[in-house]
């Protein structure tokens, strides 16, 4: 078969997990192209992609001071109706130009209308159709976005929830499912899978990444200070923007590295803003998480309630967090007894999980 993954650009959780699955068909002789922008499309480059295609942007997030804006989002995507048809348009050439035989959306809309009108099946992949305030609170924006975002989800033909089946659901808080959804909801697993045999464990480092938005690039030069001050804690720190922080003897700042996994391996423990991706490969490594937590990113918050749920890590909200607070808070992280998991990860193959369920719509769709 013929696939077009169509990958959001905002962050490199989307593109991660797009890439897994991606390859993952590709191994089983299928034959898959990718789309995406921004920082999506970076990675994919980077990452050898053969069939790579960039489209125009659906969203634009934005921030300051580290922290993710609301306000400046919507003012940066006030044009976002033209474009998502913008992105429609794009996808829907791609499809008529390759002849796809079906669609896999990660969290880009616009794909989602192109498979729709051009009557090639669609997949949807997301972490969130559920969108409130700190706690759970809500209010008319929120539950009118909630409301579009869940009735136009009902163009695609199924809905793939890359994370594990309740009550493991890291994105828990996230999800929603709407009466009458249930059979095109499906919680297949994350994407990933990984040999625990081919990497050195060590308990030596301090995992620290938040993504490459520029906006993020303060909270680093925050734990740089506090490197500074307690030479006995060695900071790796992954950042993918322009501008890297400086390194230090016990601040090592990288920008794009090929295996991660390598240097969370190594880790003590992870410092993270909360994205699922992120959150999943800490559990699979089995290191503790800092959650420095976006108050304003309804989805990192409620992802951090969840870790929290879990005793898998603690969280702290970084608009009133001091260097002094986030100091404490590290010490009680690398206190936290490690959450087994990787046992439990065995037993889903999300993976193979997805490709199943993604073959077998296009086959039932043929007959």
């Amino acid at each position: 078969m013929k696939i077009l993954f169509v990958v959001c650009g905002e962050g490199l959780g989307h593109a991660s997990r797009s890439l897994h699955l991606g390859h993952f068909m590709m191994q089983h002789g299928h034959e898959v192209h990718f789309a995406g922008y921004g920082k999506s499309y970076d990675f994919m480059n980077q990452h050898g992609c053969s069939h790579l295609y960039c489209i125009p942007r659906e969203v634009c997030l934005e921030g300051e001071g580290g922290f993710f804006s609301l306000k400046k989002t919507l003012w940066q995507s006030k044009w976002i109706a033209l474009d998502m048809v913008r992105s429609a348009l794009n996808v829907r050439r791609l499809i008529r130009k390759h002849s796809y035989d079906y669609i896999v959306c990660d969290t880009m809309y616009g794909g989602v209308l192109a498979g729709r009108l051009s009557g090639v099946p669609v997949v949807f992949i997301t972490n969130q159709n559920h969108f409130n305030g700190v706690n759970g609170t809500s209010n008319p924006v929120w539950r009118a976005l909630n409301f579009l975002i869940r009735r136009y989800l009902r163009l695609a033909d199924l809905i793939l929830v890359p994370d594990y089946p309740p009550p493991d659901t890291v994105s828990g808080y996230n999800i929603v499912v709407p009466e009458g959804d249930e059979k095109r909801y499906v919680f297949c697993g994350p994407f990933y899978v990984f040999d625990p045999s081919r990497y050195v464990y060590e308990q030596k480092t301090i995992f620290t990444s938040f993504g490459g938005e520029p906006y993020k690039l303060p909270m680093y030069l925050s734990l740089r200070a506090i490197a500074d001050r307690r030479r006995d804690l060695k900071f790796e720190v992954f950042y993918t923007g322009a501008e890297l922080p400086p390194s230090t003897g016990n601040f090592v700042s990288h920008g794009y590295v090929p295996n991660l996994y390598e240097h969370l391996a190594k880790a003590r423990i992870a410092i993270v803003h909360g994205g699922l991706t992120t959150l999943h490969e800490a559990l699979l490594f089995e290191k503790p998480v800092l959650i420095i937590m976006d108050p304003c990113h309804p989805e990192q918050q409620n992802n951090a309630r969840k870790i929290m749920d879990m005793g898998a890590g603690i969280a702290v909200d970084g608009t009133t967090a001091t260097p002094e607070l986030l100091e404490k808070k590290i010490d009680e992280t690398m206190a936290l007894t490690p959450k087994p998991f990787r046992r439990f990860h065995e037993t889903v193959n999300g993976r193979q999980n997805a490709m199943e369920l993604i073959t077998g719509l296009v086959n039932h769709r043929k007959r």
